[in-house]
C-alpha cells in the first residue's frame, strides 16, 4: 500500500471533504494518507518547500509554486458570496493607506483580493486568522481581513464590514471567487495524480450523500463550535465547484493568474495549471 502525505486545514469545509478519504469510508485503491493538518498559510509555506505530496493551498500561493505542484479538478473552495471581508470596529472610520491592516497571511487569496480591491492598503500585519478580530477590537490594527466561519459571526461581536472583497471580485470579473484548491506534486506519475483526483471526488460525493456522517470529525477540529455556523460554513464553501472546477471555475483561476502576471507578481510558466 502506497502512503502519501496530505495537508489540509482544520476548517469545516476541508474536514467535511476529506473525512471519507482518510477514514476508509471509500475504497482508496491501494493508497493510504498521512494527514498534516494546519492553517492555510502554514500549508502555503510548506508548499513553497515542497514537502507534501498533496496539499490544500491558497490559489494566490499556487501560482508561485507551479514548478512543483499542479492543481486537481476536485477539492477546491470556489463560489459566489463567499469571499473574505474587510472589517473594522463599529463606528470607526474606514482605513486609509497609512493605517495598519491585519491579514491572515501574505500568500492567502484573501490578501490577493485585498490588493485587487484596495491596492493602496499596503501597511499590513500577518497573523493567524483566528486572532484578527481580537487585534481589531484592541486597536492593534485599524481593520482586519477575516476568512472562514468568522464571516458569519463578526457583526455579533461588535464589528462592521468595510468591504466584501469577494463581491468586488465577482463584479469585476463575472467569475466565482477562487479561494483555495488541492494541488499535487507534478513530478508524481500521472496515473497517481489522476487516482488521487478521482478519490477526492469520491470522498466529496460520499460526504454529499451522507452529510451528517462527518459531523464528529468536523466538530472535533472546528474553530467555531456552533453547529449552525459549521453547517453554514460547509454549505458555503463545498459546492459543485468542489466536485469539479468545470469551465467557469478554471476561467476564474486563469483570470487570477493573468492579473498576477500583468502586475508582475509572478513570472510566466510553461507548466499547465491543471491536471
Amino acid at each position: 500500500m502506497k502512503k502519501m502525505k496530505i495537508g489540509f486545514s482544520p476548517c469545516p469545509n476541508d474536514t467535511f471533504i476529506f473525512d471519507a478519504l482518510i477514514h476508509d469510508k471509500i475504497d482508496t485503491e491501494g493508497l493510504k494518507f498521512e494527514v498534516i493538518m494546519a492553517d492555510v498559510e502554514e500549508l502555503n509555506q510548506r508548499a513553497f518547500r515542497g514537502d507534501l505530496a498533496i496539499t490544500k493551498l491558497s490559489y494566490h500561493a499556487f501560482f508561485h509554486v507551479l514548478k512543483t505542484y499542479v492543481m486537481m479538478d476536485s477539492g477546491s473552495a470556489l463560489g459566489r458570496n463567499c469571499g473574505p471581508l474587510l472589517i473594522k470596529n463599529q463606528g470607526d472610520s474606514n482605513p486609509l493607506s497609512e493605517d495598519l491592516i491585519a491579514i491572515p497571511g501574505k500568500y492567502t487569496t484573501a490578501n490577493f483580493l485585498l490588493n485587487f480591491a484596495f491596492p493602496s492598503l499596503q501597511h499590513k500585519k500577518e497573523m493567524l486568522f483566528s486572532d484578527i478580530e481580537s487585534a481589531v477590537r484592541e486597536n492593534e490594527v485599524k481593520a482586519g481581513l477575516i476568512i472562514h466561519e468568522n464571516r458569519f459571526t463578526y457583526s455579533d461581536r461588535g464589528f462592521e464590514k468595510v468591504s466584501d472583497l469577494g463581491a468586488y471580485w465577482e463584479q469585476e470579473t463575472n467569475t466565482p471567487i477562487p479561494l483555495g484548491g488541492i494541488a499535487i506534486d507534478r513530478s508524481l506519475d500521472r496515473d497517481i495524480q489522476h487516482k488521487v483526483q478521482r478519490l477526492i471526488r469520491k470522498s466529496i460525493s460520499y460526504a454529499f450523500e451522507n452529510p451528517m456522517d462527518s459531523s464528529a470529525f468536523v466538530r472535533a477540529n472546528a474553530q467555531e463550535m456552533n453547529e449552525d455556523v459549521m453547517r453554514k460554513h460547509i454549505d458555503l464553501y463545498v459546492n459543485d465547484y468542489s466536485l469539479s472546477l468545470g469551465e467557469k471555475g478554471k476561467e476564474a483561476v486563469e483570470k487570477m493568474y493573468d492579473f498576477m502576471l500583468a502586475k508582475g507578481h509572478v513570472k510566466s510558466s510553461e507548466n499547465l495549471l491543471f491536471i
